[in-house]
């Protein structure tokens, strides 16, 4: 279906030529005066240079051929040169209906299809996900689901951190703790044993010991370094605990991913991306953009243009190891290779920025990807605890991710006992359920470039905006829904009609604009407007309920358009908290 505002744009803009005046003018907007009207048109005040006439006179003009559209309710031209829109009621209550029989719920998928590859997550094997995960997770998984929804191929990765001197102190440690273990025996031939030699929370201990000790020790320290080495080299016996890290790792790190409802694709890790070092570094020297300086291989990438210093690109250090960026540049070339996306999009801290500016250009400069690929940054914010400073645990550490959403589990279970709605066997199911929509929406309501404060007491209010509040609204349409239904109630045949009062039809225009909704959001690559506009939606709905006696309503046409009205804003709603990755319970 055509969005609302493109059908008035459409309608304003046949206006505007009619009266003689260019159709760039025609530019339609919500009006920021709700009180006067429901859209406005401030074309009239551009279009009085190009034309030499007073924006009045313009408007009045323009407004003149708008008067027989069945669109409009009234159209007005007001001082200076606004021209100030309301919806037909009439018109408002059929697209609406049409809206509530059509399966998409109005929304139009893209015209042309993308392939978009998001970076997201970004964990390193052997360690477990913590606060400073969560935001890459929960904005990187609604973004997919945003495209996903309008009909692009997106292609998630969790990017593993899996091949750096982590993995050589992990291996190190080993063997200073189990030295007869035969992956350390040069000269073993056999198979080694399919069960790792460690459970996660061992390999969650042994690499934070191997760590300090590195630190303290230079001899350690070597070992380890030789260790990576001989890892990256293909040594047999290495290779095999590394693979034994990455079952152990992976198979964690997915359990913990579900408790969050994100997935990927692809679970590739720095590791996938080494074949494709040495030919892109050969290249690069070959073209003649890769140089040395100081015994390191150098791309510049600095630009005329540049307001602040952009230092060369490192790809390979003096003793010949890659870097993050080198990995990152490999694994640009595979997924241009193995996807050819027209879009990669990384989901990362905003305080990495400078080195995906680094990347990209390096990317560009050296041919590895021409100008058909998009390249994409979404730097995120900090997650703040109360006092402003990023989130800890009570003791001042970093607070394991599986801590916070046991945390947030335990407070929903609480009010939800409190509030006696639920069983108490479904209690901690919901309490789950409502948890997680307090932990995303509470990320995602926010602008992911700003940081934001994450307040456990205000996030699991079901007042305010806040995800409870956003699930209460949907359980509570699905309440009315079902107590009708129960009364043998149908909505066979129902059909919406022009709405009835000022509440109603500010509810039709808010779901009418949820087309434009989703793809706003998705185009600007902002969770956050998404959320604004359900919650708009929500209290709209609220408004609308409190008003009005909807299963008591004794004109029965009007009766069964509410209920057809209750059912399309529930599937709003619903539609539109799964994009953002949460869903509802049936009671709370």
């Amino acid at each position: 279906m055509k969005k609302v505002i493109d059908i008035i744009t459409d309608e304003m803009s046949k206006a505007f030529e009619a009266a003689g005046y260019d159709k760039k003018y025609a530019r339609v907007t919500i009006s920021n005066r709700p009180d006067l009207c429901e859209y406005q048109c401030n074309g009239a005040m551009a279009a009085k240079k190009e034309y030499g006439k007073a924006p009045i006179q313009i408007a009045n003009e323009v407004v003149e051929g708008m008067k027989d559209s069945e669109v409009f309710e009234s159209v007005e031209a007001v001082m200076p040169g606004f021209i100030n829109l309301k919806v037909s009621s009439e018109y408002l209550g059929a697209y609406i209906d049409k809206m509530a029989g059509d399966e998409n719920l109005s929304v139009e998928p893209v015209s042309e299809p993308k392939t978009v590859v998001i970076d997201y997550g970004g964990p390193n094997v052997a360690k477990p996900l913590h606060v400073g995960h969560l935001r890459s997770a929960i904005i990187g998984e609604s973004i997919k689901r945003m495209g996903r929804r309008l009909g692009d191929h997106m292609i998630g990765d969790v990017h593993l951190g899996d091949w750096g001197l982590q993995m050589g102190l992990i291996i190190t440690e080993l063997q200073e703790r189990k030295p007869e273990l035969p992956y350390f025996d040069e000269s073993f031939e056999g198979e080694y044993p399919e069960e790792a030699p460690f459970t996660i929370s061992e390999l969650e201990e042994i690499y934070p010991t191997a760590s300090g000790k590195s630190k303290e020790d230079e001899s350690y320290k070597e070992k380890a370094l030789q260790a990576t080495a001989e890892l990256q080299a293909g040594r047999r016996g290495y290779r095999a605990i590394w693979k034994h890290i990455i079952n152990v790792s992976v198979s964690d790190l997915k359990k913990n991913y579900q408790k969050l409802d994100v997935d990927f694709d692809l679970w590739n890790g720095e590791s996938d991306a080494q074949p494709y070092i040495p030919p892109m570094v050969d290249k690069m020297k070959k073209d003649g953009f890769a140089y040395e300086d100081q015994g390191a291989l150098i791309v510049d990438v600095a630009e005329e243009t540049d307001q602040k210093e952009v230092p060369p690109c490192m790809i390979l250090k003096s003793d010949g190891a890659a870097l993050y960026t080198t990995t990152d540049l490999a694994t640009i070339v595979q997924r241009r290779d193995d996807y050819k996306p027209d879009e990669i999009l990384y989901v990362v801290d905003k305080r990495q920025e400078m080195h995906f500016i680094q990347t990209f250009r390096c990317a560009r400069k050296t041919g590895l990807v021409d100008d058909n690929l998009k390249f994409s940054f979404l730097g995120f914010g900090t997650m703040n605890g109360k006092d402003g400073k990023p989130f800890k645990t009570r003791e001042g550490g970093v607070m394991r991710l599986e801590n916070l959403i046991r945390d947030i589990n335990e407070e929903m279970f609480k009010k939800i006992v409190e509030n006696r709605s639920v069983k108490d066997t479904d209690a901690e199911k919901t309490a789950q359920i409502v948890g997680l929509s307090a932990i995303k929406y509470g990320d995602l309501s926010n602008q992911a470039s700003k940081d934001y404060v994450f307040d456990v007491d205000r996030f699991t209010s079901f007042e305010g905006n806040t995800g409870p509040y956003i699930l209460y609204t949907i359980v509570r349409i699905k309440s009315i829904i079902g107590k009708f239904a129960e009364a043998g109630g149908s909505l066979d045949g129902a059909k919406i009609i022009a709405p009835a009062g000022e509440q109603e039809k500010k509810l039709m225009l808010q779901l009418a604009r949820y087309n434009d909704a989703l793809t706003g959001a998705y185009a600007d690559k902002a969770p956050h407007r998404l959320c604004s506009y359900i919650y708009e939606l929500s209290n709209d709905f609220n408004s609308f309920y409190h008003d009005n006696k909807i299963l008591t309503e004794e004109n029965e046409e009007r009766k069964l358009s509410w209920l057809r009205l209750l059912s399309l804003a529930q599937r709003v709603l619903e539609d539109a908290i799964h994009v953002l990755g949460f869903d509802a319970p049936e009671r709370m």
